[in-house]
């Protein structure tokens, strides 16, 4: 009998998972030997499909949609591997922007199943963790129906992360700030220099708008000693907006001698340097032999839909907004992006929670000028932190706390309840409170995974 899709998913949330362990992990229990064993014990099924690599610390995935969008535009077969999901886990496998069916991610457990089980038995490096698994079953299910491309996001950092086994046509970094500081370091540098470990020798690498000089030193450092082409998107584009609603913005692009004039749905003037990174990755494809057209570029960035990342709803007669910011350098532009779109006159009533291992205190500091009424909650994420705590850093930071709830649901219940016409309900800190919002706004099933099993499990080793 066929595995069906809830065994497939009780059996690869019962690995070991640093994604929602309530641990961080040093960088000691990262390596890539075990992914490179797994994929070459699959028959090499990371090798043969031309790779676009993408790492960064904000707007990756839409970095990476922008570029699946156009090359799927050009007429391409495209697989796209993200990560975190929203609601479910067939959503990390994407062709074009499409995830696979719950009855193709239950084949492709059942068919990667017994390499796993031979790699955690005579490998050597112990058990593979479920990131591993989702990372192979992107590269199988590619190899599967013989795409014409993939673009693959890198999970967390980059030199050992495990989509870095590839060989990309092209490499792209995207905005970095600090982030997962426990795991990748606490300096710009010692991040920027994690992310730029997919940098290939002789492989063309995209590097997004840089914030930090540092991480663009870095970059340069790296591509230099590895003879790498660097296209630099803040110094070969310029781009202007032209206008902007909550219905999407228009802009014009130039650079690399070529212009566009664009339009997409995604808002904040963060998309625009993602979708400047996203044609510079386009362009450097069509140098390198490929074809995407102009059209294809136009009509692929004005079909992206990208969910959890600035979409404005009006929900029962009151405003909200849901963005999964989830550092300070991204809650920061957050802020400065709102006003642009809502007006701000009425009262915020903030519905939050961050992970554990992300700045709390950071991220309420850059909410703190919209002198919100704080609704602290807790996620159904392992690591989503103490309500109460985070409640306690937030009226240290001079904001109002109006309650806390041990649910997104409930808080958000109560933000409606507690609420006027022309308020506004922001939802952020996360991504997990963005898709608990997004469930209750859309009437979404979520997923409950009753059995994950963190890394701290003392039945298995971490790596």
């Amino acid at each position: 009998m066929p595995l069906s899709f809830e065994s497939a998913v009780a059996l690869a949330m019962g690995l070991t998972d640093f994604e929602r362990s309530t641990t961080s992990p040093g960088h000691s229990s990262f390596h890539l030997e075990r992914m490179t064993l797994l994929a070459d014990r699959l028959g090499g099924i990371h090798k043969g499909i031309p790779t676009v690599h993408v790492a960064g610390t904000k707007g990756k995935g839409s970095t990476s949609a922008m570029i699946t969008s156009m090359l799927s535009a050009e007429g391409y077969r495209v697989g796209l591997f993200t990560s975190p999901h929203l609601h479910s886990v067939v959503e990390r496998v994407r062709v074009g922007l499409d995830p696979i069916s719950k009855d193709e991610f239950a084949d492709l457990i059942e068919q990667l199943w017994p390499a796993v089980e031979w790699v955690g038995a005579e490998g050597g490096h112990n058990g593979v963790t479920f990131f591993e698994l989702m990372t192979a079953m992107a590269f199988q299910h590619y190899h599967n129906i013989k795409a014409d491309f993939q673009v693959i996001e890198v999970g967390l950092g980059g030199r050992l992360d495990s989509t870095n086994i590839v060989d990309p046509a092209v490499s792209v970094i995207t905005s970095i700030s600090l982030d997962h500081v426990a795991t990748l370091g606490d300096t710009i540098e010692q991040i920027a220099r994690e992310k730029a470990g997919i940098i290939k020798k002789g492989k063309p690498v995209i590097v997004a708008p840089q914030a930090e000089p540092d991480a663009l030193d870095v970059f340069r450092q790296v591509a230099r000693d590895a003879d790498a082409p660097i296209v630099e998107v803040q110094n070969s584009f310029n781009w202007q907006k032209e206008e902007s609603a909550l219905s999407g913005q228009s802009f014009t692009l130039a650079g690399l001698g070529r212009s566009y004039s664009l339009w997409t749905l995604l808002l904040g003037d963060y998309q625009l340097e993602n979708a400047a990174t996203a044609v510079a990755t386009a362009n450097t494809l069509n140098d390198a032999g490929f074809s995407v057209s102009e059209s294809s570029i136009v009509t692929g960035l004005k079909d992206v839909r990208w969910a959890g990342r600035l979409e404005a709803f009006e929900h029962k007669g009151r405003r909200v907004v849901v963005d999964g910011a989830h550092n300070p350098y991204s809650v920061t532009r957050l802020v400065k992006t709102l006003g642009e779109y809502v007006d701000l006159e009425g009262r915020v009533i903030l519905v939050f929670a961050a992970l554990g291992g992300h700045s709390a205190e950071g991220m309420l500091s850059a909410l703190a000028p919209l002198e919100p009424e704080a609704i602290i909650v807790r996620s159904r994420h392992p690591r989503s932190a103490d309500p109460t705590n985070a409640a306690e850093t937030a009226r240290k930071l001079g904001i109002e706390v109006a309650v806390t709830s041990d649910t997104v649901s409930g808080g958000f219940d109560q933000a409606i309840e507690m609420s006027e016409p022309g308020d506004l309900i922001l939802c952020t800190g996360s991504l997990s409170v963005a898709s608990e919002v997004l469930e209750e706004l859309r009437d979404i099933e979520p997923e409950i995974y009753p059995n994950l099993r963190p890394s701290t499990d003392s039945t298995l080793t971490p790596i």
